[in-house]
């Protein structure tokens, strides 16, 4: 395997694991927080700026990528790293979420799914091997098998079927995988909110030897409250030796629940989407940098954030960029908000190392407003 985690400590008071994951392409700290680059770039970020934040690994989205500019022109780049000038690791995901998302624009089958195009309507199909194809041709460091996302809620019969069917592409994807010396394919436990569906894909999985595994099926609109039902009941199952991946999770609160749960690595478009509807992370919470009450508060946006943002600019400026519909505005709270979850692993790292993670959680919970 091209990829190894190392299991460094666990904390004492939580049970929360400090780790590396060691890749061809450098040293990944854990527990982490992946920004996402969905069509090859992490929006309004340059790559020296996801570094100057200490971004150690972005991911990058498999069916996007199909569609437009397409894997065979990557390939003739020299692969993604070279193409988007990134030379960190970089995890694609499989394109399987996506394309279950067009509802009405997909046709599952035993084969794969047919789907219509989101840009212009073309008929595509992607099967678990051409899913590969893909990814082997873009180059990622850690490549995601192709699985079926059930929907919530579901019932059971569905999602027994469902996750039987995503074994049966996993050991597919791993067939078709040929790079197996530089690209890492992990598996994607599925079974919705169900304990023994989950511990049957788990099993299953776990049998096929993957060297890391994915929690899929969460955060898909279903109360947090039951995602860290699953969590407590799933991770368990999860072998001890192998990067632990909570698939589309990237609100503060459940980072931190992740990681007391055993979780190592999380994704998602929050802090940019959220960024460029002029929504900010703080330490003291959600700040709508468009409100009225910012106009003439020439504070920082954070004044315990030492980010470019917090240190340059003020709310009354942030919220003159927005009004003004000005490219920077979305560009500096993009910049604060990834900084400020890279930070908050950061600062969880340092917590699980003192064995005091749940005295962090309780802080960083009053501070922002959450319910402890």
């Amino acid at each position: 395997m091209a990829l190894t985690y190392e299991l460094i400590k666990e904390c004492k008071q939580s049970g929360a694991r400090l780790g590396k994951i060691h890749t061809s392409r450098g040293i990944i700290e854990t527990p982490i927080f992946m920004p996402v680059g969905t069509q090859a770039t992490v929006k309004t970020m340059a790559p020296e700026e996801l570094k100057e934040i200490k971004s150690q690994i972005i991911l990058s989205n498999t069916y996007h990528l199909y569609l437009r500019p397409g894997h065979h022109l990557i390939e003739k780049a020299g692969g993604l790293h070279k193409f988007m000038n990134w030379d960190k690791p970089i995890l694609t995901d499989s394109g399987g979420f996506q394309v279950f998302s067009l509802g009405d624009l997909r046709k599952i089958s035993e084969e794969g799914v047919e789907f219509r195009s989101h840009l212009d309507g073309s008929k595509h199909f992607i099967s678990p091997e051409k899913a590969v194809e893909i990814q082997n041709a873009l180059g990622s460091d850690i490549m995601m098998v192709f699985d079926e996302c059930a929907p919530y809620p579901a019932d059971t019969s569905y999602v027994k079927s469902s996750l039987e069917r995503t074994t049966r592409w996993a050991k597919r994807c791993k067939e078709a995988h040929k790079n197996t010396e530089t690209q890492n394919l992990f598996g994607i436990i599925q079974g919705g909110m169900y304990a023994d569906l989950r511990k049957q894909s788990a099993e299953e999985l776990i049998e096929l030897d993957f060297p890391g595994y994915a929690l899929g099926g969460l955060s898909v609109g279903e109360p947090k409250p039951l995602m860290y039902e699953v969590l407590e009941t799933t991770t368990p199952l999860m072998p001890k030796n192998k990067p632990r991946y909570l698939m589309g999770v990237g609100s503060p609160d459940a980072l931190i629940e992740g990681v007391i749960r055993g979780i190592d690595m999380f994704d998602c478009v929050l802090p940019t989407r959220i960024a460029r509807n002029g929504t900010a992370m703080t330490s003291h919470g959600k700040v709508v940098i468009k409100n009225a009450k910012y106009t003439e508060n020439f504070e920082g946006l954070d004044l315990e954030c030492s980010c470019y943002t917090c240190k340059n600019y003020s709310k009354a400026y942030l919220r003159h960029l927005f009004k003004a519909n000005e490219v920077l505005g979305l560009r500096l709270l993009s910049y604060h908000n990834l900084y400020f979850l890279l930070k908050l692993m950061e600062e969880i790292r340092e917590a699980i190392k003192k064995d005091r993670l749940l005295d962090y959680r309780k802080n960083f919970f009053e501070k922002y407003g959450y319910e402890v």
